[in-house]
């Protein structure tokens, strides 16, 4: 090892002047050159030390030798390693800020990227590994591994993103989950869409069908958003159901006509939809939620999370009054004449003849409309899931207590923690995660 360059006797009378390097390779002065003034010293010589060192180091640089020490060489220890930082806790590390009894400074260091919960990690790795299989004359099908947007708006925050699932990255297939963040118009008018879909694992098209379902339903949102954002801010809740069933029956149907083009059963080309209308007016707190199919809605209020997922009727459930002679026989037998007089036919015994042979599959039964809207109040956050994220919702209660922990703050959190929090991974959910968060001031 070479011997470090022997430091000056004493500091020069004017401070050296900072050469600052060109892009030609030659420097100017940022003040004008006194031949009296020594030369500024190269960027590798060591510097000179001032009379109060104010430096913040880690370890003594390389050409400064131990205090006490003749100046020879000297090794320096590895340092020692640092444990693994635990899931949605920032640790600090101590630096010193110089010699003798100066205190330390303490330095708080970011969360992992990406973390997991539960018992173990995920038999997956934590990143991408394949890239899905491409075809030179499709291109435009490719489907990023990550989609991540946010924006704010009045009292609302979004934070929204799309990731691959574990499954998918391994094996290189297509992210399935398909997310779309769109504003139409402008001002206290404006209207914010944000629309995920999922499509179905078994389909080999369905990171299409997700992907067509959201443009569609965009479009329709934004030739009709005055009209929304009008229904939005006034409260009329039965005009905006309706009109929002309507636009995604048209979403649907196009789904529908796409799958007979490409000679596909419909169940075979289809995905769910699960759409947030935020209205850009911050005098309106009104949040609006529709779509079809599975996955979850969920609100982070006090801390604790709630799931506000619109109840379906039961398929089984029989509504309205009884209809004679369905079922089972009444008490006492058929009556001969109805309520109002009208007589009833007789059950004359005789055979009902058999029906058309039905050779086509029958198709799957409609998706039924789900649709919420409600009043935000400030503090609250409420998260629109895909599928692959409401599952472990759901099924794990370490990941719920995880995110209301890292949610619960006043400020929402930046891109990328949004990212890492909803990558946060756990054992047996390996699929799209897709989720858009919203946080009211």
């Amino acid at each position: 090892m070479l011997s470090p360059p022997a430091r000056p006797a004493e500091p020069p009378a004017e401070p050296p002047v900072r050469r600052v390097p060109d892009p030609a390779g030659a420097g100017h002065d940022e003040s004008p050159s006194d031949p009296s003034t020594p030369p500024a010293p190269s960027l590798f010589e060591p510097p000179v030390k001032p009379s109060a060192p104010v430096r913040a180091v880690l370890a003594p640089a390389p050409w400064e030798p131990p205090e006490g020490g003749d100046g020879g060489p000297r090794t320096f220890p590895s340092p020692p390693p640092v444990a693994p930082e635990p899931v949605g806790e920032d640790v600090t590390v101590q630096v010193r800020t110089g010699a003798g009894h100066e205190p330390t400074v303490q330095v708080p260091l970011p969360r992992p990227r990406t973390g997991f919960v539960g018992s173990r990690p995920p038999t997956y790795e934590a990143e991408p590994t394949a890239l899905p299989v491409a075809r030179p004359g499709d291109l435009d099908g490719l489907a990023a591994d990550t989609v991540l947007d946010g924006a704010r708006y009045g009292a609302a925050t979004l934070r929204a993103a799309s990731v691959r699932g574990d499954s998918a990255r391994y094996r290189g297939e297509p992210r399935r989950d398909a997310l779309l963040t769109a504003r139409f118009g402008h001002d206290e008018a404006a209207l914010v869409l944000v629309a995920v879909a999922a499509g179905s694992r078994a389909a080999e098209e369905a990171h299409r069908a997700a992907a067509d379902v959201c443009r569609w339903i965009g479009e329709a949102v934004g030739r009709s958003h005055a009209r929304l954002s009008e229904d939005i801010r006034t409260g009329r809740r039965g005009e905006l159901k309706s009109g929002l069933h309507r636009l995604t029956d048209r979403a649907y149907g196009r789904l529908r006509a796409g799958a007979a083009e490409r000679g596909l059963a419909p169940d075979a080309y289809t995905a769910t939809l699960r759409c947030l209308l935020i209205p850009a007016d911050p005098e309106c707190r009104t949040r609006v939620f529709f779509g079809v199919g599975g996955g979850g809605l969920f609100r982070l209020r006090d801390g604790a999370w709630q799931d506000i997922e619109p109840l379906l009727p039961d398929p089984a459930a029989v509504t309205g009054e009884p209809v004679v002679g369905f079922g089972s026989t009444p008490p006492g037998g058929v009556p001969e004449a109805t309520e109002e007089g009208d007589r009833l036919t007789l059950d004359l015994g005789i055979a009902t003849a058999p029906g058309p042979l039905v050779e086509e599959p029958v198709p799957p039964p409609a998706e039924p409309f789900r649709f919420r809207a409600s009043v935000a109040r400030p503090g609250d956050t409420l998260l629109l899931a895909s599928p692959g994220l409401a599952e472990p919702m759901r099924g794990e209660p370490a990941l719920a207590r995880e995110l209301a922990a890292r949610w619960a703050g006043a400020e929402p959190p930046g891109l990328a923690d949004f990212l890492a929090d909803t990558q946060l991974r756990v054992t047996g959910y390996a699929d799209d995660r897709t989720g858009a968060a919203v946080w009211e001031a």
